[in-house]
């Protein structure tokens, strides 16, 4: 075992082998032993979720962090995103949605911990990954491996973070939240790729990360080779068959992925909550003792921030709490629940190391039991299609397909990973103003490029070697000239333009070289050709994406003429960076009176490319989340009174791909799709914040072609609300029993629903008692069914902004088919 650094270092390590059995319950600090991270003495089972503060606005981060402990988490974990803080060097931004030290004083505020992954590569389908732009243009440099100036400059960025948070006593060590921070990320598949020069670098980072002394552990993901004292942890959908590298660290998962990200032209992916949790409980019983959710709360790509490219301007990631700081349920619901029965286990799971008895072909049982923990098991069928009946200390116990039941007391089972008691919550769009908005249109002057255009040279240009991402626009303009005795000016048959990665053509992330094959309308003479290259976001991910060409890289070739073909990638070309329209800020409260627009109905009568609308609104009465709806329109930017809402662009999903999903079986992103044949994204999150109360300003910006009189402002509601339960439905408050093996009381399930704050149950729409069929939405009678069932709950809930209804014969009159196991499924109207 090699250290780096000082001996100071090697008094940390020894603290850590010594283990936290040996602390006194008053040492402070966080340090970690091979069970999980400890805090001022105390060993810990910690539950963590991912929210990212530039991704919501400060006036929403209270209510997220409050979500987030209502749900059971112990963590919040963010990222830092060097590009929004330092946009040019030396130049520092820590404002707005990028005031992180509120953000982080917002978490401690709430009582929990924070993880701060400094990177400072993030990844994150974030635009360059979360690196400047200008940090590519530095002489010299190389990203992430052994070369000095990229090295100079990430000790710099690190430094400049941790000193901040030090001077705001923001470390645990200091009384702070911080509890973990990260250095590096995702770093695995470039080590292998630059060799030893990754492992120099790797080295470097992590040396360099813990002589900054901020008192707490430092991490590394999926880094195999993290060298000590930093902890190696795991990314995926699954983490139960990873260890750390050192028998002396807790196993931690840093990302469990909630979801998964969107792309512009693909579909919705959803994760079923029963395999989270499934994935969750797994990696508890094989010894994890951190768990953090990626994403807890997505939220939005605001401006030009998502990468990719092609990231969707949602970052939604099918997530506990959804875009717009609603709790997404039965997902948050379900969650919350596990959490609670993991920390019932928590004093037999720092003490103990599991054991592992088989109950079957396909189950086990993974107990935890010692004499200052007490005892804690975890029943595990992995079987994909069938039920289980196992014998565990002489007690049956049936388990649902690819689940875990969790026992805290090594007899009652109060926590099923597959049984859902958690309300489902269905969402509408609901226009919120019922006005027609007057647009207002500007058509982009393309007329006079080549004369106002900057640059001039021979050869095409890489777009951002000329723009350095300020824009995601870059004119690319030259000249053919035509003989006027060419053939085609007689015979009609026009000639084809082919361009390499450019033209009114869509790439995708895993083809983004493109091509572009169209009529070229040329006439006799000097004829002007401009291309309009539009990036989506820079890449974030891969071997020195910073070596990664965007724009028209050619060739670019004239097919069809006398000569044959003519090429003219090597000829004079002129470049015009960005938008007239932006140029003059017409996306501004301020630039949008510096031309004139049209108005009246001809403003919205022709559906043209590379047009300006601007309308004003007023904001809707209410505090429901508020969104635009982009349906009709083609792709472009929207701004709100100068914010920069974001990239939207209509491309449909592909029909083909989606399918029914089954929770059961391992998950994949291609497993359980939505959105088929519908635009990957339709509505785009406006925060509240951004508006005032009267004359709020829209400024859109179409590139292709729509109909702006269809742009609607609208609501995120809660419809109705549903619950599918069984009478055998595992309690958490039954865990606790008395000496003769029986619960001292026993608790029925029962149906909770609950309305949005403000509204309240208006209709039960549907209720059985029996063995209803189907799900929340498409719920109908199965065979056995109570005709009390529609009076029992109207009784209990009509009015009502949330209701308890307990599943038991007496409350619905009779035993409508005795013998049999019996389920109550409602789905009730919130108005």
């Amino acid at each position: 075992m090699a250290l780096m650094g000082s001996s100071r270092l090697e008094l940390s390590l020894l603290l850590v082998l010594l283990g936290a059995s040996l602390l006194p319950e008053s040492q402070c600090g966080v340090t970690f032993d091979k069970k999980t991270i400890v805090i001022n003495g105390q060993r810990k089972i910690l539950i963590s979720g991912s929210i990212h503060y530039p991704r919501s606005t400060p006036d929403m981060w209270e209510g997220l962090v409050q979500k987030a402990r209502d749900g059971g988490l112990d963590v919040i974990q963010t990222y830092v995103f060097w590009n929004g803080h330092e946009p040019s060097p030396g130049n520092y931004n820590f404002e707005g949605r990028y005031d992180l030290v509120r953000f982080i004083k917002t978490v401690q505020k709430a009582g929990l911990y924070a993880h701060l992954r400094i990177g400072p590569y993030v990844c994150a389908e974030w635009n360059f990954g979360g690196f400047p732009v200008w940090l590519k243009f530095v002489p010299g440099i190389s990203f992430r491996t052994d070369n000095e100036p990229f090295k100079n400059a990430m000790r710099g960025f690190t430094q400049k973070i941790v000193r901040m948070m030090k001077n705001e006593s923001l470390f645990e060590s200091q009384g702070g939240p911080i509890i973990l921070s990260q250095i590096e990320n995702e770093y695995g598949p470039e080590s292998r790729a630059f060799g030893p020069a990754g492992r120099s670098y790797v080295n470097w980072a992590a040396k360099m990360a813990v002589e900054m002394d901020t008192g707490v552990p430092w991490v590394m993901c999926k880094e195999d080779d993290a060298p000590d004292p930093v902890i190696n942890t795991c990314n995926g959908f699954y983490c139960d068959d990873f260890a750390p590298n050192k028998p002396y660290k807790p196993s931690m998962w840093t990302e469990a992925w909630s979801g998964w990200f969107t792309e512009f032209g693909g579909t919705i992916h959803e994760r079923p909550v029963e395999d989270l949790a499934f994935s969750v409980a797994r990696f508890i019983l094989k010894g994890g003792s951190f768990v953090n959710y990626y994403m807890y709360h997505g939220g939005t790509n605001f401006g030009r921030t998502a990468g990719g490219p092609f990231i969707t301007t949602s970052y939604d990631y099918d997530a506990p709490i959804d875009e717009y700081g609603l709790v997404r349920e039965p997902k948050y619901g379900h969650l919350k629940e596990l959490h609670r029965a993991i920390k019932l286990c928590e004093k037999a799971l720092v003490s103990a190391d599991p054991t592992f008895t088989s109950l079957g072909r396909y189950q086990q049982a993974h107990v935890f039991s010692s004499q200052a923990g007490g005892c804690a098991a975890f029943l595990e069928n992995y079987k994909t299609d069938s039920y289980a009946r196992v014998i565990f200390n002489n007690m049956h116990y049936d388990l649902p397909p690819w689940s875990i039941g969790i026992l805290p007391d090594c007899k009652n089972v109060v926590f099923n990973t597959a049984k859902v008691a958690a309300q489902t919550s269905l969402m509408q769009m609901s226009t919120a103003n019922s006005e027609s908005l007057m647009w207002e249109r500007y058509d982009e002057e393309v007329a006079s490029l080549a004369e106002t255009s900057m640059i001039t040279t021979n050869g095409l240009l890489e777009q951002i070697n000329v723009t350095r991402d300020t824009t995601d626009y870059l004119w690319y303009i030259t000249s053919v000239d035509v003989n006027p005795n060419e053939g085609f000016l007689r015979d009609g048959q026009l000639p084809s333009l082919s361009v390499q990665s450019a033209g009114s053509a869509f790439g995708k992330r895993e083809n983004r070289r493109i091509a572009y094959t169209g009529d070229a309308n040329l006439r006799a003479g000097t004829n002007k050709l401009a291309l309009l290259s539009v990036a989506v976001g820079l890449p974030n991910v891969g071997v020195h994406y910073e070596l990664w060409s965007t724009g028209v890289l050619g060739p670019v070739v004239l097919h069809g003429i006398d000569e044959g073909k003519r090429d003219l990638t090597w000829q004079k070309w002129s470049y015009q960076i960005g938008l007239k329209g932006e140029s003059m800020n017409l996306n501004s409260v301020e630039g949008t009176s510096s031309v004139e627009w049209m108005q009246g109905s001809l403003a919205v009568q022709t559906q043209q490319p590379m047009t300006w609308y601007k309308a004003y609104f007023d904001a809707p009465a209410g505090d429901e989340p508020l969104a635009l709806d982009m349906a009709s329109m083609g792709k472009g930017q929207i701004w709100i009174n100068g914010e920069h809402i974001g990239r939207y662009w209509t491309a449909q999903a592909p029909k083909e791909d989606c399918n029914e999903c089954n929770y059961a079986g391992t998950y994949r992103p291609s497993k359980c799709q939505s959105g088929c044949s519908q635009p990957t994204q339709r509505w785009y999150h406006v925060p509240s914040s951004w508006l005032q109360p009267t004359k709020n300003l829209m400024v859109v910006f179409e590139e292709l072609g729509g109909d702006a009189t269809k742009i609607a402002l609208v609501k995120r509601l809660v419809s109705s609300v549903c619950a599918d339960v069984s009478e055998s439905h595992p309690m958490i408050k039954n865990w606790h029993i008395g000496n003769d093996g029986k619960p001292e009381e026993v608790h029925r399930p029962k149906v909770h629903l609950h309305c949005p704050y403000g509204r309240t149950i208006s209709a039960i729409k549907f209720a059985s008692f029996g063995t209803p069929v189907g799900t929340c939405g498409s719920f109908e009678q199965g065979a056995c069914h109570t005709p009390k069932s529609y009076y029992t709950l109207e009784k209990r809930c009509m009015g009502q902004g949330r209701c308890a209804v307990t599943i038991t014969n007496d409350n619905f009159g009779q035993d409508p088919c005795p013998n049999v196991l019996k389920r109550l499924a409602v789905e009730a109207v919130c108005s």
